[in-house]
């Protein structure tokens, strides 16, 4: 039987490092943010998404310039592609506006070969997990799992993330929480990028 104290001992590593004060200063600023700043905020090319996408970039990029298991991160950055492509809609945020209509964009029915949108999508999803499975990276995730502990504030705040924006789209109905819940998630992933691709604590034995 395992013995769940040794399990958690080797496993989990709740330090506070320095990355973590991105996401603790999101998650402050979620509730006073949801009740008090205007709904333009949460527009497709409003701040709070514009913020999302600096954070998705800065994640592509440490990602791609980590300087262990370098396979290992090249598929984390076509996972964060994946990630910042979902968030402006394939580009159809950014380049099919509707004139005059405050976070209004054209479908991409109305979009001269707009249909190819959803399958190139879904073609670079999948030669992401040709890749994933052809480098037989699942190994060195179970290496990871198996050797480094877990960053388990930046995972608190992924769930925290992933479940309030769940809430805020659903129940709750609120667009800036919805978008701040996003924020919390994608800055706490970079956390993982960073920690696992840079720091010490965190290296996996070759």
């Amino acid at each position: 039987m395992v013995n769940v104290k040794d399990f958690i001992l080797k496993h989990l590593n709740f330090k506070f490092y320095n990355v973590l004060w991105v996401p603790v200063i999101i998650f402050i600023l979620m509730w006073p943010f949801a009740k008090f700043l205007p709904v333009s905020f949460s527009y497709e090319t409003g701040p709070l998404e514009s913020l999302q996408l600096v954070f998705l970039a800065l994640a592509f990029a440490l990602a791609l310039k980590a300087k262990v298991n370098k396979t290992f991160f090249n598929s984390m950055a076509m996972i964060v592609i994946i990630l910042f492509l979902r968030e402006i809609n394939c580009g159809r945020t950014i380049f099919f506006p509707i004139p005059g209509e405050p976070n209004g964009f054209y479908s991409w029915h109305d979009i001269k070969y707009g249909w190819l949108a959803h399958p190139l999508y879904g073609l670079y999803m999948a030669i992401t997990a040709i890749y994933f499975l052809k480098h037989k990276l699942f190994i060195t995730l179970w290496n990871y799992i198996k050797q480094v502990k877990f960053p388990c504030w930046h995972m608190i705040f992924i769930f925290v993330g992933m479940i309030i924006g769940i809430l805020a789209e659903g129940s709750i109905k609120n667009p800036i929480l919805e978008e701040m819940a996003e924020l919390l998630f994608y800055t706490s992933l970079t956390g993982i990028i960073y920690l696992y691709g840079y720091h010490k604590d965190f290296e996996m034995k070759q």
